[in-house]
């Protein structure tokens, strides 16, 4: 009997496994007919006609550009400036986010305090922070990572934070019961029941990480990505405005692929 059934339950579970991964092909196999339904028709559209070319660029047009702009030694250095500003936007924003959210937590008197004005700053628009960003930090780099971290940190301190608070208060108890200090809660209890959410800011950040750092090189750059597309939509070169926001699209996905891959390590672990 003992054999049947474990013949029984491998089979079920082989079923399963089976059941997932063509569930798993189905998807990948939509999305990869997705995109290339999109590309088809949008390539399709503008050469018969059906779109203007000059003002919505094609597939074709897109790639030519890009091609052009790596023989002339431009393109990885517009990759290079707008992903290093990105990258380092979102690793400060994070992690000096994620430090202030244990502060909050771990001190109810300054979390009331504080509270009011991080919502305030929060609503506030960051685009009209520019030319105060500007004469503090010049035109540049530093410029563009503080306009990064401006839009990261009060999501990233305000995501952490509930998750913090929302923590089983009974657990909490017990732990305080049994001796416990606020250090030995945070690290033992608070951080690991935070996890989860602290991979969904992550996949918050990877995006607005881009939004940031896009809408600092609009104002300030004289170099990257964003100053592509300023520049091709100041001369009308929609294929430039075009080839730049895909080679985006494409960083950003790559960006949020790594999260992805560290959120199924965590899973794992």
């Amino acid at each position: 009997m003992k054999k049947k059934n474990s013949i029984v339950v491998s089979n079920e579970h082989n079923n399963f496994i089976k059941s997932v991964k063509r569930y798993k092909g189905l998807v990948i196999g939509l999305q990869i007919t997705l995109f290339v339904a999109f590309f088809g028709l949008w390539e399709l559209f503008t050469y018969v006609g059906i779109l203007d070319a000059f003002f919505v660029s094609s597939p074709s047009r897109m790639i030519s550009t890009i091609i052009e702009l790596a023989q002339q030694n431009n393109l990885w250095q517009h990759i290079f400036t707008t992903l290093y500003e990105a990258f380092l936007g979102f690793l400060i924003a994070t992690v000096l986010g994620y430090i202030i959210a244990v502060l909050l937590w771990s001190s109810k008197l300054v979390r009331n305090v504080l509270e009011p004005y991080i919502v305030v700053l929060n609503s506030l628009p960051k685009i009209a922070l520019g030319p105060i960003i500007i004469v503090w930090f010049g035109v540049g780099t530093k410029a563009i990572v503080v306009m990064a971290i401006l839009i990261l940190i009060i999501v990233t301190i305000l995501s952490m934070l509930s998750s913090f608070l929302s923590v089983d208060k009974d657990k909490i108890l017990l732990m305080q019961s049994l001796g416990a200090n606020k250090w030995q809660i945070l690290t033992k209890l608070v951080i690991p029941n935070s996890m989860v959410d602290f991979i969904s800011v992550l996949k918050i950040n990877v995006g607005l990480t881009w939004v940031g750092t896009i809408m600092g090189e609009y104002l300030v750059s004289k170099a990257g990505l964003g100053y592509l597309i300023v520049y091709g939509g100041t001369v009308f070169n929609l294929d430039l405005v075009m080839a730049s926001t895909l080679i985006l699209c494409i960083l950003a996905g790559g960006m949020y692929g790594l999260v992805v891959l560290i959120e199924k390590r965590f899973k794992r672990n």
